[in-house]
């Protein structure tokens, strides 16, 4: 298994699924856009509102795991992160991760106390192509 050919993968893919734990140990997953900037497969940001349940859930069990697939007309491939997830809420990394087109979403801009920054941090994963799943380490 190649690392960078998983990373040239995650970069293709449109939609991620970000996965907390709720207050009575169960996971919850959700259908995000992909992410707003990452750091390999070591790190990646996403915007959030604030006032959401996940971030709430972040806050209070950090533990997370986002993935990524795809689905061809005979091949599937997907591919799990397991990590942590930190809830950001300072300017600077606001600032970083903000598009012009967030404003139908966050009314104040950047600046907007419901605008904050997801930032996952992997661990591990699992890999799966071709009928065949692999766990890798993450450095």
């Amino acid at each position: 298994m190649d690392l960078k050919e998983i990373e040239r993968f995650v970069g293709k893919q449109d939609v991620s699924f970000v996965c907390s734990v709720d207050d009575d140990g169960f996971p919850n997953v959700k259908a995000m856009l992909k992410p707003r900037k990452r750091n390999d497969l070591k790190e990646f940001w996403f915007s959030t509102n604030t006032s959401s349940m996940r971030v709430r859930q972040y806050q209070d069990n950090p533990k997370a795991s986002i993935y990524f697939y795809h689905k061809g007309l005979i091949r599937y491939e997907g591919v799990m992160l397991k990590g942590t997830m930190e809830v950001l809420t300072d300017q600077a990394t606001k600032d970083m991760i903000w598009r012009k087109g967030d404003s139908v979403f966050y009314k104040k801009g950047a600046t907007d106390p419901d605008y904050c920054v997801l930032k996952f941090t992997a661990e591990s994963g699992r890999y799966y192509k071709d009928l065949k799943t692999e766990s890798f380490s993450v450095e």
